[in-house]
C-alpha cells in the first residue's frame, strides 16, 4: 500500500514542524562541515511570513518542504529538506518539479539555489534534475555553489 501523498502550504502553526524537520535533514552535514548548516540556523517564524513554504505529507506525516522566495525574474529555492526517513525515494526531485511549476504560475523563466559545495550529492541531484553551475563564491570554511534552470 502506498501513502497518501499531499503539498500544502505552510501556516503559522508548521513552524516547530519545519524547524524541527530542518534540523533532521541537515543534521548529517554537521560532522562534515563543523558546524549547523545554516538552514538549521534559519528563523523560520519569519520565513512561513515572508517566504512560500510548501510541506509534503504522507500519510498525514510530514516528511519533506521546499522554501522559495519569488522574486521578479526567477524563483529563488532557499532551502529543500526531507526527512532522513524518506530520503532516496525521489522526494527531492518532486520538490524541484514542484518549483517549475511554481516559477511558470510566477511567470518567471529562472529558477535559482545555491548549495555548500561540500553537499556533493545535493549537487549532483541538482546537475541530474536539469540544474547548471552559474558560480561559486568562498564561504566560511568552504565554497558555495549557486546554480540555476531555465524553464519553460
Amino acid at each position: 500500500m502506498t501513502a497518501a501523498i499531499s503539498l500544502r502550504a505552510a501556516t503559522d502553526a508548521d513552524v516547530d514542524a519545519i524547524r524541527a524537520l530542518t534540523r533532521e535533514a541537515y543534521g548529517k552535514w554537521v560532522p562534515l562541515i563543523g558546524r549547523e548548516p545554516l538552514p538549521m540556523m534559519a528563523d523560520y517564524a519569519a520565513a512561513v511570513r515572508k517566504h512560500r513554504i510548501d510541506l509534503l505529507e504522507a500519510d498525514g506525516e510530514l516528511v519533506a518542504l521546499i522554501e522559495m522566495v519569488p522574486n521578479v525574474d526567477h524563483l529563488l529555492i532557499e532551502n529543500i529538506a526531507v526527512s532522513p526517513r524518506h530520503q532516496g525515494q525521489g522526494i527531492g526531485k518532486k520538490l524541484l518539479a514542484h518549483a517549475e511549476e511554481v516559477a511558470v504560475t510566477l511567470g518567471v523563466n529562472d529558477i535559482r539555489l545555491y548549495t555548500n559545495k561540500r553537499f556533493a550529492e545535493n549537487v549532483q541531484l541538482y546537475l541530474r534534475n536539469g540544474y547548471t553551475i552559474d558560480r561559486e563564491e568562498p564561504l566560511k570554511d568552504g565554497f558555495l555553489v549557486h546554480m540555476s534552470k531555465r524553464i519553460g
